[in-house]
């Protein structure tokens, strides 16, 4: 009991001690050399950095006259103090924070996270793909953008990296992002998501139904496909084949129905494309000419998923 009333009256003292700490550390900020650093304000970064300055005063963080965390606007709250930078004549990272590849892309997140971590959509950017890729918030956001607009431009912004993406956009059948109609973010989080591909749902499927909402059911009839995932059948971006699917017809419903009450399969030596009688499965919509109700239905009709 007696050890337990001695740190109860040192608490205080030692409270104390670590927030002059703190305070020490905020008033002086050492450069590179552990040299202490002071503030000089914008108007002395403007002398060599004229453009830099005419450009983010149109930015939203100008116009709001947003403080960084060193309580110092414009370009110190980012890039921190700069009277060393300024003594040793300047350079790219000269006892300055600079924004570029030769800084971790984790220190320059962080940078915009000391204010912008509160913000609902970055609670999940730590265990995002692009977090865990070394992408920072400025591989898509330009802090001095002429005109304020600090939002990346979509699709242009994400084919960059995922050009695998940009060629199945250009596909003949494909969802309309080249057009404008949907955009990438219509369907990804790009700030970080548990789903799989950072998708704006825990279900896929779900995300999928919150357009084509015909296709949710429920139905009494199912096609055991749908229920389980759209991408058992559709690409989501593009495809050569119609519909988004990931076949063409039949080959793609032959991938699980290979024998059922008629024969599957068109490849056989009599009625494939150059046999004595070619298989009318492999015209017009193969399969789908009888089996119409292909994502089930709700009729006695609909039992074999046909119309």
């Amino acid at each position: 009991m007696k050890r337990i009333n001695v740190i109860l009256c040192l608490l205080p003292f030692y409270l104390l001690l670590f927030a002059s700490t703190i305070s020490f550390g905020a008033a002086t900020s050492p450069g590179e050399s552990g040299e202490s650093n002071s503030f000089i304000g914008a108007e002395t970064c403007k002398e060599c950095h004229e453009e830099q300055y005419e450009s983010y005063a149109k930015t939203i963080h100008s116009r709001k006259a947003i403080k960084g965390p060193a309580t110092q606007d414009a370009c110190e709250s980012c890039h921190g103090a700069g009277a060393l930078h300024v003594e040793k004549g300047g350079g790219r990272g000269v006892d300055i924070f600079a924004f570029n590849d030769e800084t971790a892309a984790s220190d320059r997140s962080a940078k915009c996270l000391q204010c912008h971590q509160t913000n609902h959509d970055m609670d999940l950017w730590e265990v995002g793909a692009h977090s865990r890729n070394e992408v920072s918030c400025d591989s898509c956001h330009d802090l001095h953008a002429y005109g304020g607009d600090q939002r990346p431009e979509e699709p242009e912004i994400c084919f960059s990296c995922h050009r695998d993406v940009r060629v199945d956009a250009n596909k003949r059948s494909r969802h309309a992002i080249i057009e404008g109609k949907i955009s990438c973010t219509s369907c990804h989080e790009p700030h970080g998501s548990i789903s799989e591909h950072m998708v704006k749902a825990d279900d896929p499927q779900q995300l999928c139904y919150s357009c084509h909402t015909d296709k949710r059911g429920p139905y009494i009839y199912e096609h055991p496909p749908v229920e389980e995932n759209c991408r058992s059948c559709h690409t989501p971006h593009g495809s050569i084949h119609a519909k988004l699917l990931t076949e063409k017809l039949p080959n793609l419903c032959q991938d699980c129905h290979t024998w059922s009450r008629h024969p599957g399969t068109p490849y056989d030596g009599d009625s494939g494309f150059t046999g004595r009688s070619p298989s009318n499965r492999f015209f017009a919509r193969s399969c789908l000419n009888c089996h119409g109700a292909i994502h089930g239905g709700n009729t006695f009709e609909n039992h074999a998923l046909t119309r």
